[in-house]
């Protein structure tokens, strides 16, 4: 096997040297203070036949900032990151298959879609549902664990009627497809994701790629769209920051209707950061209403007329902080660091306009336990009922997130590194026998509704046959 081949077979890359760290350090700086979240964590019992969640991790994260990333990026821009292996301090304690289960933590708004009668509401609410659905990268700063290839994570959640299963279907590229249903038959809810990260010296920019499907049963409807892209700012010096940019297109492919979103940049000022703008169009490509507001906060719809004549009003005198703006750009362009723009006020909410969705607040630990909101703080936890119906392959099992979410760093480091090698061993082995890789739970094929590649599932996977699931870790 040559090199490139070698720097690509491992989860996060090419074959560490110097530069993967090892943690020592760190190890030895508080295991105790798990014990100290437990009490978070004790009391799991059923609650009117709704399984309590637990409400933090058994510890919290160490500081990221006695590690020197440059040392290792340096030589790596313009690189995608899927091909870097980076200290295990950089990451949070999820697999990417639990970090694209958190577009279902607003899965209320996809429930509320289908029981509404309108068209053009059922796309405000859906639409509403894509910005939710990225919310939850707000300051999430650390990169989540590369899937093993045929790596599976399951969530059934009675209380927000959804059940969901996904898999590392390819790892050369690296995607992730994912399926999920509403209890009650309502809405499917299913995509193929492989995000390409690239480092540009003080940013990492994740590029999405794959489409995202919603099927409204009831209706008989279909939307898809593709998320916006990603980036971490100050990766080498400052404090790290999140913003995420592009333009999203749902598209309504029953009726023809379409929303189109532009997510921000932050720009020069920082007078954009977080914003969301864009309309909803029918089939004749007439604007039918206007939605705004902040990915990290909340998002509002209004009458197209009402918006512009508020925007005429608003526009007056705009032009009155030119000059303080270029000392402002003088300034700006000897910064070392992208400074994170000071957080303009929340959104400014034009008369008349109706609420679609708001964000949920935050646990007040969040920022000890890596900005994990409440649903992410579950998605790992493993009771032993658990344990006897997932699949061997569920990542939940995976040794080295379970021992980083309970502090446990120099024996996380140590065991990414033995799945890596084993995900090489693996792979070499079925080189030798020109055996090739075979997906479990979907398939490839044709989207009906987009008619573009996608993975499919193949609705076995609830059957619980694990009898040919491959043994990864």
């Amino acid at each position: 096997m040559n090199s490139e081949e070698e720097f690509y077979d491992a989860v996060t890359g090419f074959e560490s040297d110097d530069s993967e760290t090892r943690l020592e350090s760190f190890s030895s700086k508080s295991r105790s203070s798990s014990s100290e979240q437990n009490v978070h964590n004790q009391d799991l019992t059923q609650e009117n036949g709704i399984k309590k969640h637990r409400t933090a991790l058994p510890a919290p994260m160490y500081s990221r900032n006695q590690l020197s990333l440059w040392s290792i990026l340096k030589k790596c821009i313009g690189l995608e990151l899927s091909k870097i292996t980076m200290p295990i301090i950089f990451n949070e304690p999820l697999s990417f298959l639990q970090r694209i289960t958190e577009y279902m933590e607003h899965t209320y708004l996809i429930h509320k879609a289908s029981m509404l009668s309108d068209s053009v509401e059922r796309l405000q609410t859906v639409a509403a549902f894509a910005v939710s659905s990225v919310a939850s990268q707000w300051e999430r700063t650390g990169k989540p664990f590369n899937p093993l290839l045929g790596e599976t994570y399951e969530l059934r959640r009675e209380d927000l009627g959804f059940r969901l299963v996904s898999e590392q279907v390819s790892h050369h590229p690296p995607i992730s497809a994912f399926y999920s249903e509403g209890i009650n038959k309502d809405f499917v809810f299913h995509g193929s994701i492989y995000p390409k990260l690239k480092f540009w010296g003080k940013s990492v920019e994740a590029e999405p790629r794959g489409t995202i499907t919603l099927e409204l049963n009831k209706h008989n409807e279909a939307y898809s769209w593709t998320n916006p892209s990603c980036c971490v700012h100050n990766v080498i010096i400052g404090k790290l920051w999140i913003e995420q940019y592009g333009n999203v297109e749902i598209t309504n492919h029953s009726t023809g209707e379409k929303c189109l979103l532009h997510f921000k940049p932050c720009g020069l000022f920082g007078k954009e950061l977080h914003k969301v703008e864009g309309y909803i169009q029918d089939k004749s490509k007439r604007k039918v209403c206007v939605i705004y507001g902040k990915w990290t906060e909340c998002l509002w719809c209004v009458d197209t007329n009402t918006y512009e004549t508020y925007k005429k009003n608003d526009k007056k005198g705009g032009d009155q902080k030119k000059a303080k703006e270029t000392e402002d750009v003088v300034r700006a362009e000897n910064d070392e660091a992208d400074d994170m723009p000071e957080i303009q006020e929340t959104v400014q909410v034009i008369p008349g306009s109706k609420l679609l969705w708001r964000i949920a607040a935050r646990p007040s630990h969040s920022s000890q336990m890596y900005n994990f909101t409440n649903f992410a703080m579950m998605l790992n936890e493993l009771d032993d009922e658990m344990k006897g119906v997932l699949a061997p392959t569920d990542c939940r099992f995976r040794p080295d997130i379970r021992a980083m979410e309970s502090g446990n760093m120099d024996f996380a480091g140590a065991e990414k590194e033995r799945l890596e090698e084993k995900q090489r061993a693996a792979r070499k082995e079925r080189a030798k026998s020109e055996e090739e890789w075979r997906t479990r739970w979907f398939r490839q094929d044709i989207n009906q509704h987009t008619r573009t590649p996608d993975w499919i599932y193949t609705g076995k996977y609830w059957e619980r046959n694990y009898e040919d699931c491959p043994d990864i870790y």
